[in-house]
């Protein structure tokens, strides 16, 4: 039997006015990147964004961080972000304060808040981050 993926941008039109249709993605078809602002192996892979999915409220990405990776201290402008942690351990540092945070832990932030996030654990920290609008942007006047 034989699979076929379909390509990156496949879906890209799938939340369009003219052409609308749910997708279905599995993370081996998407490749693990390294965003600005994440270090030493802090990797993700976009699963439903406007760029993959057309998605037009959500963006959810699934996490991986070796030990000793992070993302940077910052917040956002208007998007809210819910961090929900699937395996491994690391400190969630939230507006200053250090949280220990480890599987089946979830964590909302909503806009403005400062964080940063930290694998401290021996093994990998793997999490999801919902964030809710996908672009930091701030509403234009109608």
């Amino acid at each position: 039997m034989t699979f076929v993926s379909p390509e990156p941008n496949a879906f890209a039109d799938a939340g369009t006015a003219d052409k609308k249709y749910a997708v279905t993605r599995n993370l081996g078809e998407l490749l693990w990147i390294e965003y600005p602002g994440h270090f030493n192996h802090a990797l993700s892979k976009a699963i439903v964004t406007p760029e993959v999915t057309g998605s037009r409220f959500f963006d959810h990405r699934i996490s991986t961080y070796a030990p000793g990776a992070h993302v940077e201290s910052h917040s956002h402008k208007v998007q809210e972000q819910i961090y929900h942690v699937l395996a491994g351990e690391g400190i969630l540092v939230v507006d200053g304060e250090r949280r220990l945070v480890r599987a089946n832990d979830v964590t909302f932030i909503p806009p403005g808040v400062v964080h940063e996030f930290h694998c401290t654990g021996t093994e990998r920290l793997t999490f999801l981050v919902i964030t809710s609008p996908p672009t930091d942007d701030e509403p234009q006047p109608r």
